[in-house]
C-alpha cells in the first residue's frame, strides 16, 4: 500500500502547548501507521520565546514566518492531505487562504475558540471583514476536528461537511502517579503560560483567604507570580520536567473566567493533574463541566467561595485526596490519552486521503 503523504501545518514548534498536544504528539503514531508527515510551524520555540520575553513579535519574525508558511503551502500537492492547526495563515484575507488550499484535501484542528478572535473583536472593521475567515474556511474543509463540543457545532454551523470530536489528551507512558505522597505542608498546583497567567490571579483573594485558614503551598509551573499572604513557588517549565512537577503536588487548579473564548478551551491542565492522579478543582466553564465530576475526580467552583471550600476540602483530607486522584486517572486511561485517541486520529486521516 501507498504511504499516505501528510503536510502538518501548526502553529507553534514543540514548546507551543497546543500544537504539541493537537500534532507533534501524534507524528510517531502517524509514521508508525505508514502516514508520512512533514511538519512545518509558522512560529519556532525561539520566536515564541522571544515573544513571551518581549510581549508582542518582532516583525522581522512574523515576515519569516509568513513567508516560509507560503512556500510551504505553494508544495501542497506533494501531499495527500494538509493538516492545519486552526489555520495557515492568521490574520490574511480568506480568499488568498483559500486559493493556496484549492485542490488539496485539507484538515482543520481547533482546540480553541480561535474564531473569535475575528468575529468578537473589539475592532469592528476586524468583525467585518474577518468575522466568518474562519466558517469559510470550515465550509471547504475535507474534515474539521474539534477538541470538543463547542468547537465542533461552530463547525457544523460554519456548514463544515464532516466534523469530529477528538479530545485534547497526554500520553500515559510519560505519566506516572507517585506511589508514596510524603507528610507535611499539601501543594497545590498551577501550569500554564504568561498568556494564561489572567486566569490565576483572578483567584489571589481566595488563596490568600484559604491561606489564613490552612497551612498549604502554591506551585506555579510555567510563569513568575507573586501572591499576597500565600506561599508560591514558581519554577520554570519544562516538557522533560513538567510531569514530575505536577506529580510532586496534592491538588490541582483550573481557574477560568466565564466568556465565549474560555468556552473553546479543551482542559489540558485538568486532564495533566489527573494523569498524575491527583484530584482538581476548575471553575464551571465549558468542557471542565464534563471533565470534572463533582465528588469523584474534583470539584467546580464558581464563587471565591466555592474556591475557598473547596480547596479547603482537599487539603485537609488526605482519604479523598486519594480517592479521586484515582478516579481521575481512571477517566483518563479510558478517555484522554493518546493510546485511546491515536487509532482514530490515524483512521480519519487515512480516510480523508481515501476521500472517504
Amino acid at each position: 500500500m501507498k504511504p499516505i503523504k501528510v503536510l502538518a501545518l501548526t502553529k507553534y514548534g514543540r514548546v507551543g502547548a497546543s500544537s504539541r498536544m493537537r500534532s507533534w504528539q501524534y507524528h510517531p503514531w502517524l509514521e508508525r501507521a505508514g502516514i508520512q508527515v512533514t511538519a512545518q510551524a509558522l512560529l519556532s520555540d525561539e520566536q515564541l520565546g522571544d515573544r513571551y520575553q518581549r510581549g508582542a513579535y518582532r516583525s522581522s519574525d512574523l515576515m519569516r514566518a509568513y513567508t516560509a508558511r507560503l512556500r510551504a503551502m505553494q508544495r501542497r500537492q506533494e501531499f495527500d492531505v494538509v493538516w492545519i492547526e486552526k489555520e495557515a495563515l492568521p490574520w490574511v484575507p480568506v480568499c488568498l487562504e483559500r486559493v493556496l488550499l484549492r485542490g488539496t484535501a485539507y484538515v482543520l484542528d481547533y482546540d480553541d475558540a480561535i474564531f473569535h478572535n475575528y468575529d468578537l473583536h473589539r475592532w469592528s472593521w476586524v468583525r467585518r471583514g474577518f468575522g466568518r475567515r474562519l466558517d469559510k474556511l470550515m465550509a471547504t474543509a475535507r474534515l474539521v476536528v474539534g477538541g470538543n463540543g463547542y468547537l465542533a457545532q461552530r463547525a457544523r454551523d460554519a456548514g463544515a461537511p464532516w466534523v469530529e470530536v477528538i479530545p485534547t489528551v497526554i500520553d500515559l507512558d510519560r505519566y506516572v502517579v507517585r506511589s508514596n505522597r510524603p507528610e507535611g505542608v499539601p501543594t497545590v498546583v498551577w501550569i500554564g503560560s504568561p498568556s494564561t497567567s489572567r486566569y490565576l490571579s483572578e483567584l489571589a483573594t481566595p488563596l490568600a483567604t484559604l491561606a489564613q485558614r490552612i497551612p498549604f503551598k502554591l506551585r506555579v509551573i510555567g510563569i513568575e507570580l507573586e501572591i499576597k499572604g500565600v506561599e508560591v513557588e514558581c519554577i520554570p517549565w519544562t516538557e522533560a520536567s513538567e510531569v514530575a512537577a505536577i506529580a510532586e503536588c496534592d491538588v490541582g487548579v483550573m481557574p477560568l473566567s466565564d466568556s465565549p473564548w474560555e468556552r473553546g478551551k479543551c482542559g489540558y491542565k485538568l486532564i495533566q493533574y489527573m494523569a498524575c492522579g491527583l484530584p482538581v478543582v476548575a471553575s464551571p466553564v465549558g468542557v471542565n463541566i464534563e471533565i470534572v465530576k463533582e465528588g469523584e475526580n474534583g470539584w467546580l467552583a464558581g464563587t471565591a467561595d466555592d474556591w475557598v471550600a473547596r480547596l479547603q476540602h482537599l487539603l485537609s483530607d488526605q482519604a479523598a485526596r486519594e480517592r479521586m486522584g484515582q478516579a481521575g486517572r481512571a477517566k483518563v486511561e479510558a478517555s484522554y490519552c493518546i493510546q485511546k485517541t491515536a487509532p482514530r486520529m490515524v483512521q480519519l486521516l487515512q480516510l480523508v486521503a481515501q476521500g472517504r
